[in-house]
Parts: C-alpha cells; sequence; structure tokens
C-alpha cells in the first residue's frame, strides 16, 4: 500500500504544473483577436453577399433579363467610375443628408423636451403619449398629400417627413431613461431638499443618456428614410437621392439604381456609426452600454 502512495505522488511530481496563464490569454492579445473579428467579420458576409449577388445575376437569370439584377462590376464599371453618373448621385445624396439631418436635429429637440414634460406630470404623459404612438402607427404615405397641402412640395416637406418618422423613439426612449432611475437616487436628492429642476439637470437627464443615445441611433437611420421617402414624393427645387430611385427605376437604368441604392445605404450606415461614436464619447466608461456600443 504505502509503495502504491510512493509511486503515485512521484507520477504526480512528474506531470507539469499547469499555468492559467497559459489558458487565459492577456488583455492585449484578446484585444487584438477581438478587433479582428470585428473586421474579418463584416468583411465576410460582404463577400458572402457579392457572392450571391454573382449567383444571382449569372445563375438565375438569363442574359435578356440579366439587367433586372446587373453583376456588381458592371454596376462598378457604368456608375460608379463613370463620373457623368457619379456626380448627380453624389450631389443629390448631399440634398438627402441635409434633409435627413435637419429632420433629425428637430425631432431630436422635440422629443426630448416632450419627454422631459411628460415625466414631470402624469397627466401630461396620458395626453401627449397616445399621440405620438399615432404618429408611429399611422403610414406615413397615407398623410403624405397633406403634408403637401400645408408646406408645399419641396425641402420643407422632406423635413415634416423626417420629423414624423424619427420623433417617436426619441419621445419613448428619453421618457423610459428619465423614469427608470433607481428609487434610491430619488431619495438622496429627497434629504438633501433639491429642487425639481435641480433633480432633472444633476440626476434624471445624465441617467437617462444612454436610453437618449439609443433613441437617436434609432432616429438616425429613421431620418434617412424619411429623407429618401420624402424626395420621392416632394419632386420640387434639387433632386435628393430618393429621388433619382424613382428615376432610374422609370428608365429601367438598372446599374445606376443599384448603384444610388448601394451609396444611400453606406449612407445610413455612416450616420448610424458616427451617432454610436457620439454615444460612446458622452457616455463613457460609467456605463455599461458603452462595452456594447
Amino acid at each position: 500500500m504505502s509503495a502504491h502512495v510512493t509511486v503515485t505522488a512521484q507520477s504526480q511530481d512528474v506531470l507539469p504544473a499547469t499555468d492559467s496563464t497559459q489558458a487565459t490569454p492577456p488583455a492585449p492579445v484578446r484585444r487584438r483577436r477581438a478587433r479582428t473579428v470585428a473586421v474579418l467579420t463584416p468583411l465576410g458576409s460582404l463577400g458572402a453577399a457579392v457572392g450571391i449577388w454573382y449567383a444571382v445575376s449569372y445563375l438565375l437569370l438569363s442574359p435578356a433579363r440579366r439587367f433586372l439584377v446587373p453583376p456588381p462590376q458592371q454596376v462598378l464599371t457604368v456608375s460608379f467610375l463613370d463620373w457623368t453618373h457619379l456626380q448627380p448621385m453624389l450631389q443629390a445624396l448631399w440634398l438627402t443628408a441635409q434633409v435627413a439631418l435637419a429632420g433629425l436635429l428637430i425631432a431630436s429637440a422635440l422629443g426630448v423636451t416632450a419627454a422631459v414634460l411628460m415625466s414631470r406630470a402624469r397627466w401630461l404623459e396620458r395626453s401627449l403619449y397616445p399621440y405620438a404612438v399615432i404618429l408611429q402607427t399611422v403610414p406615413i404615405l397615407a398623410i403624405v398629400p397633406l403634408i403637401g397641402l400645408w408646406f408645399g412640395f419641396g425641402f420643407t416637406s422632406r423635413v415634416v417627413v423626417c420629423v414624423l418618422i424619427a420623433l417617436f423613439p426619441m419621445i419613448a426612449n428619453t421618457l423610459f431613461g428619465i423614469q427608470s432611475v433607481d428609487r434610491t437616487h430619488h431619495d438622496l436628492f429627497t434629504l438633501q431638499r433639491a429642487s425639481r429642476w435641480a433633480r432633472l439637470r444633476k440626476l434624471e437627464l445624465p441617467a437617462a443618456l444612454p436610453s437618449v443615445f439609443t433613441g437617436l441611433r434609432t432616429s438616425s437611420g429613421l431620418s434617412v428614410i424619411g429623407a429618401i421617402v420624402g424626395d420621392m414624393f416632394f419632386k420640387q427645387g434639387e433632386p435628393g437621392i430618393g429621388t433619382l430611385l424613382d428615376v432610374y427605376r422609370s428608365r429601367l437604368q438598372s446599374e445606376d439604381l443599384f448603384a444610388a441604392i448601394i451609396l444611400a445605404s453606406f449612407f445610413g450606415v455612416a450616420v448610424f456609426a458616427v451617432f454610436t461614436l457620439v454615444a460612446r464619447l458622452a457616455v463613457g466608461s460609467w456605463h455599461a452600454s458603452a462595452d456594447r456600443t
């Protein structure tokens, strides 16, 4: 029995000791891996999308019907690499960007103001919130004729469409953030006999900041959609990217249509990325959402 114990002890001494640092990579290595995954994953999905695009163009469509989905290299050479085709798209995209930015700023200001007012009194919330829900649920196309009659068929109407589409996320998220403040924090301000203005400025609005930026990111994408929809229906003045989309569709200019869609999509992604960065800088490291944005 003692010999067996001795052999077992000697065999355990021979086994190499496990190093916990080898099992868990250091923090710099993990960060590099995370950055690599963050870069390779979108590139992989982009490659898959381009592959599906090629498959649809060359395998599913006959040459006579290939104009419905032109292959990527044809869109690149005909639209993106030809300045006479690309210039009007960029000019139209610039106008759409102005409309989207103006609508987003107005929707943000109105949404935050309305949420603050509704958080001050329950009767205001019961009175105003149903109308915010109605704005979200009513199809925007149903009230486009009214918008045109009231505000004309130019730049102003396009901005109004953006505001109507982007307003509800700002109201809902800001109100949720203000009403979700920890009750114990409110008790501390009550003990200090803080005024309602001081409570709002020093506690509720800072605590609601992550929710406000969540609504801002959502509204930024919706404002781009609203600007494109407004371009399609209000065509007075300079054309926006939505106007060109409608023109290319009617003329069966498939390459330009796909190029305009790609430009509008990249613009929407860029707007969302910018406000994600702004949210990360504004919220900082004190909130858990900063690690996921």
